[in-house]
């Protein structure tokens, strides 16, 4: 029991990170904060995520560049450029790393305003800070494990951040529903999102690439980060932009 609720808080807190901090501030500006809660949000990321930490710059230009060019050879996890999911994964840490070095040619506009914690960003990508974290998801597992079959699921510990948008990349853009017709092969993954947050209405959100609520186009869809969002605009964390509806490029 120990091992499910950790492995269940780890899940859930660090797709809250990806699509709060990651996606719709990182990447789509939906609201705006502080740079004292923006550096919060930062560490909130880097403990959630763990060994797999993932730069909110580098995530945020990279999805830019998903939004503007989706299911084209210039987007940077199309499965339609694919021959596999590993495949596509891979392709996609090359791009990331090259963003997240500087080795990119990225346009200058899709790098504006993307939040950078220079500190943050270093310390979240040394090896040996990674090696760490997923040592300690080790030996907790080793303390609390009551049977081997459970070491299975520290993989998923390490890799928590790729497996994420491996779900979305590439099963949203295969399988699932659609409730607007687009140029891309977005789909809304789950009828509701109890996986991932609100992350699995992706063809509400390629829609409208800049709406804070991914969900709420059918009965059924409810968009958990949402509520969320309206609470800490309520309390003055954050600021939402109003009438973000549009794409973002």
């Amino acid at each position: 029991m120990i091992i499910l609720c950790f492995f269940l808080a780890h899940w859930y807190l660090s797709v809250l990170m990806q699509t709060f901090f990651l996606h719709r501030y990182a990447a789509h500006q939906m609201f705006t904060m502080s740079k004292g809660w923006e550096k919060f949000f930062y560490t909130l990321t880097f403990i959630s995520q763990g060994s797999s930490f993932l730069s909110p710059r580098a995530y945020g230009i990279m999805h830019r560049l998903h939004h503007a060019h989706a299911d084209t050879e210039n987007d940077p996890h199309s499965p339609e450029y694919s021959k596999n999911l590993f495949d596509m994964m891979w392709k996609t840490r090359l791009i990331y790393n090259d963003i997240l070095n500087g080795h990119d040619s990225v346009p200058a506009k899709f790098k504006k305003g993307v939040p950078n914690w220079t500190f943050m960003e270093w310390l979240g990508d040394r090896w040996p800070v990674r090696l760490a974290w997923a040592g300690a998801y080790t030996l907790f597992y080793i303390q609390f494990a009551t049977s081997p079959w459970l070491f299975l699921l520290l993989p998923f510990h390490f890799l928590m951040g790729p497996v994420h948008g491996a779900i979305i990349n590439w099963y949203a853009h295969r399988y699932g529903y659609t409730n607007f017709k687009l140029e891309d092969t977005a789909r809304n993954l789950l009828p509701f999102d109890f996986l991932m947050m609100g992350e699995s209405y992706h063809n509400n959100h390629h829609k409208f690439g800049g709406r804070p609520n991914f969900g709420g186009f059918r009965w059924h869809e409810f968009d958990p980060a949402y509520p969320m969002i309206l609470l800490l605009n309520k309390l003055g964390v954050l600021k939402l932009r109003l009438g973000r509806d549009e794409a973002y490029m």
